[in-house]
């Protein structure tokens, strides 16, 4: 039976479970957009009983760094086609090297992702390493629109990203595929002041001024970020999927958005490349 079971239905989870049921799958659902309470033992259980497909987003737990449902239900995982939302962070700094998913995992800020990561992985699930994660109300251009957009002088500084909606094609396409560890990153790392440039172009708004990381007021998360640098390398989806980027750098993904949210009488014409091509 097509019956998925998706623990954790957050923002990316849910564009999964759309793509899954535009193709016919059943979807049952933990979290708060779900339909049953992670909590609820027995529901969990009668959805597993039913389930032939099983997809976690749920994270570490802050407090203790271990995986709520593998702790609570990792038991009755067996025999069904598994996959997990882990992230490239598992990677650590890499000096802004590419790296693929043979690269070695835990030497970095991440830890206890990284352990939960090799856990799935040897449960012989379908692991799905995302970096940074943009689509509609999480981008470039809603930070700029709210007056939070920052750039920050770290030369030399790259990120990986990807549209969510690219996330969720590759995890539909992994279905029918071999297990194991993929990476679903655009094509284009660059520093996150690149994508902030655009944005503004796209929404004729004033570039905020360029700071230094010390004043940039961050969060400690949000400096967390810039403690590691690399690329990320999407072949191995690419080949063993026939997975392909919709939005294959930040340019398209920031159009596809901007335009999704201009009145029905502006022009949705593409914007014209800028003459930097970096």
């Amino acid at each position: 039976m097509a019956h998925f079971l998706i623990f954790g239905l957050g923002y990316t989870a849910g564009y999964i479970a759309s793509d899954l049921r535009a193709q016919g799958w059943q979807v049952d659902a933990t979290g708060s957009r779900g339909n049953i309470a992670f909590d609820d033992e027995q529901a969990v259980h009668d959805a597993l009983d039913l389930a032939s497909h099983v997809i976690s987003s749920v994270p570490p737990d802050p407090a203790t760094g271990l995986d709520p449902v593998l702790e609570r239900y990792g038991a009755a995982l067996a025999g069904r086609w598994l996959g997990y939302l882990s992230s490239t962070g598992v990677y650590g700094d890499t000096g802004g090297a590419w790296i693929d998913e043979d690269a070695p995992t835990g030497g970095g800020r991440r830890t206890a992702r990284a352990a939960i990561d090799a856990r799935w992985l040897e449960l012989g699930a379908h692991v799905f390493r995302l970096p940074g994660i943009y689509g509609p109300g999480r981008s470039a251009l809603d930070r700029v629109r709210e007056g939070k957009a920052r750039r920050i002088d770290v030369p030399g500084q790259v990120f990986s990203r990807v549209h969510v909606a690219d996330i969720a094609s590759g995890v539909v396409k992994a279905v029918n595929a071999p297990a194991g560890a993929y990476n679903l990153a655009d094509d284009y790392p660059c520093s996150q002041n690149e994508v902030i440039e655009e944005a503004c172009r796209l929404l004729g708004s004033p570039l905020p001024p360029l700071v230094a990381l010390e004043d940039a007021g961050l969060s400690d998360q949000a400096l967390a970020f810039y403690t590691e640098n690399r690329r990320i390398s999407n072949g191995k989806a690419k080949r063993i999927l026939g997975w392909k980027p919709t939005y294959p750098t930040y340019r398209e993904g920031l159009r596809a958005l901007n335009a999704s949210t201009m009145p029905s009488n502006a022009s949705t014409a593409p914007a014209t490349e800028s003459s930097d091509q970096r």
